[in-house]
């Protein structure tokens, strides 16, 4: 893959978000990222090298991400692929026993979140006239399960949103609600318990999920999309 591109990934320092920051940066790609975790993203960073750039921050905080966003515009102008992957997920529970202060996160990082990533990166790639957005989905965000009643309402939010923003965006970019699959992380343990380790690893799914991501173009805009290899 020769044309160099600048990908920024939220939620990089874990997960899935770990894993594709190592597989773009193989192919040669410009990774920007942020995490919640200073120890985890001053990692990341090291291993990736100078030509990256991961930073601390919370993409539920609008000024954090606004103050981000002004530093990597102007050090890298506007990403080429931009994939908002920030998620939490609530401890399983019936809806009723979710603490309210817990539904209110889950909210903030995987709707608010994604909605101030958007806000301040997208109109420098509206101006360029280039650029894919992809708003992580999940299969709970077209089907549902008991006890993650909250994360689903928030990934069909996700589904919603993003193609709506699909019919806001000029024709020459794209925005997609992605699911993922299932993948063997520890958000997927959380609900899952020892059965998540029978699904694929963060770094086995990024093999063929990195290629997947780059081939995406105005021709997959407002498609709900799940990865193939």
């Amino acid at each position: 893959m020769s044309d160099r591109r600048v990908v920024l990934i939220t939620g990089v320092t874990r997960g899935l978000g770990r894993a594709m920051a190592h597989r773009f940066a193989e192919f040669g790609h410009t990774v920007v990222g942020c995490g919640r975790t200073q120890s985890a993203a001053r990692e990341l960073g090291d291993q990736l090298g100078p030509a990256h750039r991961i930073n601390t921050l919370d993409v539920a905080h609008e000024g954090e991400v606004a103050n981000w966003a002004s530093q990597v515009l102007e050090r890298f102008g506007p990403p080429d692929l931009l994939l908002n992957n920030a998620a939490v997920i609530n401890c399983n529970a019936p809806l009723w026993a979710v603490p309210a202060a817990e539904f209110s996160a889950v909210v903030e990082v995987n709707i608010i979140g994604v909605a101030n990533v958007i806000r301040h990166f997208v109109p420098a790639m509206i101006e360029r006239g280039t650029g894919v957005i992809v708003n992580f989905s999940s299969g709970w965000g077209r089907y549902t399960a008991a006890e993650v009643a909250p994360y689903c309402a928030t990934k069909f939010a996700i589904e919603g949103m993003t193609q709506a923003l699909a019919q806001e965006i000029p024709s020459s970019l794209a925005a997609i609600p992605l699911n993922p699959g299932i993948i063997n992380t520890e958000m997927l343990q959380s609900c899952f318990g020892s059965s998540a380790d029978t699904f694929p690893t963060a770094r086995e799914w990024a093999e063929s999920a990195v290629p997947f991501l780059l081939r995406l173009g105005p021709d997959e805009n407002g498609q709900s999309l799940t990865v193939t290899g």
